[in-house]
């Protein structure tokens, strides 16, 4: 069978792949702290027909002649640039301006994850969660619980929240710890805006905000996906033209084997 044939084939896999990464992307261009992907390519093991030789007395050098046999998937990337903020106005709203990232986990202290979609809430006991119920983490692994009766609430770039009771006195809670990894591109993507540490992500180095290179929190501000849709789009139409063109190829090669089978008449 013509190796042209399988490199059509590896070549469609992979703009395949492609297109599902840029569908994703453009699917969350609107969810909070995104980051989006992006499909790196490489070829595959090349035939060797004849090796290179070297200069000899009377003759130059040769060089190798091989055939390649397609391509394949080298890296599916997350890119962890910062997206754009937006005002909201809302207290518990939360952006970072740095490299830092939320802690959220459950009461027990398990199912620890990470993110950067600062949307937090208050439930009816005034513990700071994310949208799902995940505790958001203070300075030494606490939790946050602001009083019912507080009248007003506020959270600095330096991740001190504070609240004034029902008798108009300033209370000061702990800070928001950040966590900062090695290499944010090694951590895994597990749903709901949230990453988990892999083996190859480091292990995170926590800080409050304005210490450790973790950023500072702007309170009232929301980062936004970093998808660039210009981007994605034209990304897509060069993904559709390559796979296009190794459809061509597989055409082209079934139309040789069928010149081949119509020799014996």
């Amino acid at each position: 069978m013509l190796r042209s044939m399988y490199s059509g084939i590896s070549g469609l896999r992979n703009f395949q792949t492609k297109l599902d990464v840029i569908g994703n992307n453009i699917a969350n261009v609107n969810t909070y702290g995104f980051k989006k992907g992006r499909t790196i390519f490489k070829d595959l093991i090349s035939q060797t027909v004849a090796g290179a030789s070297g200069p000899g007395e009377i003759r130059g050098g040769v060089n190798p002649k091989q055939v390649g046999l397609g391509s394949q998937i080298a890296a599916i990337d997350t890119i962890h640039t910062g997206g754009s903020t937006q005002f909201t106005g809302n207290t518990l709203d939360l952006a970072i301006s740095g490299d830092g990232f939320f802690q959220v986990e459950d009461e027990d202290g398990t199912g620890r994850v990470y993110t950067r979609a600062g949307n937090f809430y208050m439930d009816n006991t005034g513990n700071i969660v994310s949208g799902d119920g995940k505790f958001l983490v203070g300075e030494g692994g606490g939790h946050f619980q602001i009083p019912t009766d507080a009248q007003s609430m506020s959270i600095g770039q330096d991740g001190t929240v504070s609240y004034v009771d029902a008798d108009g006195v300033l209370e000061v809670l702990d800070k928001i710890e950040l966590a900062k990894f090695p290499n944010p591109g090694g951590l895994t993507k597990v749903g709901g805006n949230y990453f988990e540490e892999s083996v190859n992500s480091g292990e995170p180095v926590v800080a409050v905000p304005l210490d450790g290179g973790t950023g500072a929190i702007e309170s009232g501000f929301l980062e936004m996906s970093n998808v660039d849709l210009a981007e994605e789009f034209t990304e897509m139409i060069v993904a559709q033209r390559g796979f296009q063109a190794n459809t061509r190829i597989i055409t082209t090669s079934d139309e040789i084997l069928q010149e081949l089978v119509n020799l014996k008449r």
